[in-house]
């Protein structure tokens, strides 16, 4: 846990201090302050809880007057690094008009030499989503607004099922539609294996699911599968070819993202749509699959990419190439409260990731912990008219939800190699 006085007496800030007083004698100073009034910032506290099976790191900016918002970073399991990352911008955000969002961003993002990072761009999600709640507290109005208004009354999402054998995943997928959802998602088989993955073993296993799911709700669905970026080119290809046409929808993140080249050897191969994009942390990083043609579906994570002023204009650069968003969204209520007020407002939309369906509750959204959050209406969230993101945290309940240390499974193929996870 982090406190004030711990934050107060970290060596960087004192130092940030000491240089400010010095400066201030030449009637020079290192960093833009607001005027004097009630919108300064007077805290940036990131706070490690533990909800669920994993750890969620908030952030939650105050204003002098008191007023603060939330955010959220979606580096899971490196919370402590990004935690660190927030502790470094607030010692030169201190101070300065919570209002000018933008100015914020670009301070952090371009005040060092070695360009964005994940840990970086997490850090700055968290803040920027705080901001832009702070200020549509302030201005009592919902965040949507602030982004140019809501642009449909209701966010439709897509839900998924980890189900491990073809009749337990049938099963959900008929829950899920009885319950009025019409995309679905699954998940290789083996895909929760701590030990070992044998990609090529797993393969068939899936396309067998994926048939019989298509078989037995028809054309009318829609049907993805998350590859989780396990397999490579020649691997994906292989199973591509194992599904008749029509199978699937979309084929989300099934390589690993760093090289376009090798999506653009994929492309070659498959006419099946893909969806990626959640890890991504730049609109550069993001335009170099749009401009290529590789992404049919944009999965930006608003609490990686950079927060509301990121995901805004990968959106618009999205829009350009008829490519509709379809937003990651695997962590909190923070997190979800921010992807429905940014699906809400851009026109290129598809659905939203949800965790919380009749088939899937992982835990995450504690009502407990965060009593006031985004509601759903069957299949679909409610686009919310109250100020701010519309979701509040219950500070008394953080003591009692101490972070611990968390990792994902480091798998092995069958020959003892490292794969991912």
């Amino acid at each position: 846990m982090f406190t004030d006085d711990v934050m107060t007496a970290s060596p960087l800030r004192e130092s940030l201090t000491m240089q400010d007083a010095d400066l201030s004698h030449t009637g020079e100073t290192t960093r833009q302050t607001a005027p004097a009034g009630a919108a300064r910032i007077a805290e940036i506290r990131p706070i490690m809880i533990r909800v669920g099976w994993r750890n969620q790191l908030l952030v939650k900016v105050t204003t002098e007057d008191g007023l603060y918002g939330w955010g959220e970073s979606g580096l899971s399991g490196r919370e402590g690094a990004v935690t660190a990352m927030v502790d470094h911008f607030a010692a030169f955000l201190l101070g300065q008009d919570s209002r000018r969002i933008g100015r914020v961003w670009q301070e952090c993002y371009r005040s060092q030499y070695f360009e964005g990072g994940r840990v970086i761009t997490a850090a700055l999600s968290a803040i920027d989503i705080a901001l832009h709640d702070l200020l549509g507290k302030r201005l009592g109005v919902p965040v949507h607004q602030l982004l140019g208004g809501a642009q449909r009354e209701r966010v439709p999402t897509f839900a998924s099922t980890m189900a491990k054998t073809t009749d337990a995943i049938l099963a959900d997928v008929k829950t899920l539609t009885d319950a009025g959802w019409t995309c679905v998602r699954t998940y290789p088989g083996g895909f929760n294996d701590e030990e070992t993955f044998d990609p090529r073993a797993n393969l068939p296993q899936t396309a067998a699911e994926l048939i019989a799911v298509r078989e037995a709700f028809g054309p009318g669905l829609t049907l993805g599968v998350d590859l989780h970026h396990r397999y490579s080119v020649a691997e994906t290809a292989s199973f591509c070819n194992m599904l008749p046409p029509g199978t699937l929808d979309f084929i989300e993140e099934p390589i690993r993202c760093e090289t376009p080249e090798a999506y653009a050897s994929l492309r070659t191969m498959t006419n099946i749509p893909f969806a990626i994009g959640e890890e991504f942390s730049s609109k550069w990083e993001a335009a170099r699959y749009l401009d290529a043609g590789l992404a049919q579906f944009m999965r930006l994570d608003i609490c990686n990419i950079g927060g509301f002023t990121e995901a805004m204009k990968v959106a618009g650069l999205s829009e350009r190439h008829y490519v509709d968003l379809m937003p990651h969204n695997p962590l909190g209520p923070v997190c979800t409260a921010a992807s429905v007020h940014l699906s809400a407002a851009v026109p290129n939309f598809s659905w939203l990731e949800v965790r919380q369906s009749p088939v899937e509750q992982l835990g995450f959204h504690d009502w407990e912990i965060f009593p006031v959050q985004m509601e759903m209406d069957g299949p679909d969230y409610r686009v919310p008219d109250g100020p701010g993101l519309g979701v509040e945290v219950n500070e008394e309940m953080i003591p009692a939800k101490e972070a611990g240390f968390v990792e994902t499974p480091h798998l092995k193929r069958p020959d003892g190699s490292v794969t991912n996870w």
